[in-house]
């Protein structure tokens, strides 16, 4: 499959017999453009970065083939839609844009003990390519491509380097990074990496770049 990097937890899949989009928030400035061009959107959670609200109720009106993935906390709001929006849980399995997904996790990673800790769920895509959202939770699966979140205020390079040696992929790819400067994801690559602390190299992919994994 294909995949294109764009601003923050925001990438598009495709694997040629269709494509999708897995949190296109408010800080991923072509999330409008996204939302224009792909059939299926999955949400990891509610949260403003990784879901811009306006943008997507507007892509919904528009284009009544547009499919929404998402836990009920954030896509209950669009329920009046019927089956154009579907509820997710951890264990749920389901396919999307003839993509066969996973869905594991459950909460959010911890900000502080006095931010409530929201419904947030990873997407593992044809048992190979996992999309955490905001926490290390560790699938049960065999994991080749991780893509690993890099700033935000729950983040820690510690627990960060914990996460990947306990999911042990062969290849790391960046994301979650808006929060740092160019310094600073070298910074984290150097703790992510053989020469330091993983038996993985973390590959940073510039914004509108697309990968093969």
């Amino acid at each position: 499959m294909e995949l294109t990097k764009h601003a923050h937890a925001c990438v598009t899949l495709d694997q040629g017999n269709g494509s999708l989009v897995v949190d296109p928030g408010t800080f991923t400035p072509n999330a409008a453009e996204l939302l224009a061009s792909v059939g299926t959107v999955l949400l990891t959670h509610e949260h403003f970065d990784h879901v811009d609200e306006a943008a997507l109720t507007a892509a919904l009106d528009a284009r009544p083939e547009l499919r929404v993935y998402g836990p009920a906390a954030i896509v209950d709001r669009w329920k009046d839609l019927g089956e154009r929006v579907t509820a997710v849980a951890p264990g749920d399995r389901f396919t999307a844009a003839g993509f066969a997904v996973e869905v594991h996790g459950g909460t959010h990673a911890l900000i502080h003990r006095d931010i409530q800790q929201v419904a947030n769920v990873g997407y593992l895509f044809e048992g190979r390519l996992y999309h955490p959202g905001d926490s290390y939770y560790v699938p049960a699966a065999t994991v080749e491509t991780l893509l690993l979140p890099t700033s935000g205020p729950w983040t820690k390079v510690g627990e960060a380097v914990d996460f990947v040696r306990a999911v042990k992929p062969g290849r790391v790819v960046q994301i979650h990074e808006v929060m740092l400067s160019e310094i600073g994801q070298q910074s984290i690559a150097r703790f992510i990496s053989p020469q330091m602390l993983t038996d993985a190299s973390l590959t940073i992919v510039p914004v509108g770049e697309t990968i093969t994994v």
